[in-house]
């Protein structure tokens, strides 16, 4: 089967009680205690005041995190290209839109309109960043982050070049919260490249597998794992946290999974 090799170089992470990678490295290599606290959307960074105040949590949650990767990997943004995985758009924005279509006033909003489509927080991440270079956007439900992970790295192995991967997920308010019960925001992000650098963390070699994916040990970290489709990625951020090669498995489309083989820089 196909291995897929690349350097990780810069790491984003925000999620409910985990503020960043500095702050999560700490928490996912036991150095502190998990406090389970909901997640704290930053400002949206680099926005124009206009497309500041449509932007949603998933935008929010989007720059963050694709902000924090790069910056970690000493690369300007607006020169990566970026695949931007997530199971649906903003929670929030479409039960707004369903209320107004329940409503006697139909009128929707260009901005409720144009905030609902899958692929709005990578044209925010276009308009805050600059950047001009391709966006490939990807949605496989429960296993868009292993979806997302596996175009990146081939995008990194073809085109020999650096690579950032924003996954991200947002809640939805009831009555749509029952029917898809994500319990809080979540992003993380990577930037991927395809030689070692000063800043490289660890080297992954990705592949397909049979295997069991992995769990969390942490009882409060493995229900995220298991309700936030971004938050598969935990197993890899914590092995990555606790500074250790080792082989992690992560969940993605039954019967397959996603192996992936850590070995430090």
């Amino acid at each position: 089967m196909t291995t897929l090799t690349a350097y990780i170089d810069g790491i984003g992470l925000l999620g409910p009680g985990l503020t960043g990678w500095s702050e999560s490295e700490r928490i996912l290599a036991d150095l502190v205690p998990y406090n389970n606290q909901p997640t704290v959307l930053p400002a949206p960074a680099l926005l124009p005041t206009a497309e500041r105040r449509r932007s949603g949590a998933i935008v929010k949650t989007t720059l963050a995190t694709g902000l924090e990767a790069s910056n970690a990997a000493g690369l300007d943004p607006a020169t990566l290209p970026c695949v931007y995985s997530a199971s649906g758009s903003d929670g929030q924005n479409c039960h707004e839109i369903c209320l107004t279509l329940a409503s006697d006033d139909r009128h929707i909003s260009p901005t409720r309109f144009h905030n609902s489509v899958h692929n709005a927080a990578a044209g925010y991440w276009s308009i805050a960043t600059g950047a001009m270079t391709p966006i490939s956007v990807l949605c496989a439900y429960d296993a868009s982050f292993g979806a997302g992970l596996l175009e990146a790295i081939t995008q990194v192995v073809v085109d020999h070049t650096a690579t950032l991967l924003i996954s991200s997920d947002t809640t939805y308010p009831e009555p749509l919260h029952r029917t898809r019960p994500i319990p809080d925001n979540f992003a993380t992000a990577m930037v991927l490249t395809p030689i070692a650098s000063a800043h490289s963390i660890a080297k992954i070699s990705v592949s397909l597998t049979s295997d069991a994916a992995l769990t969390m040990s942490n009882v409060e970290l493995e229900q995220l794992r298991t309700s936030i489709p971004s938050a598969r990625s935990l197993p890899l951020m914590q092995a990555l946290a606790q500074k250790r090669s080792a082989r992690v498995v992560l969940d993605y489309l039954p019967p397959l999974q996603i192996a992936i083989d850590i070995a430090l820089c």
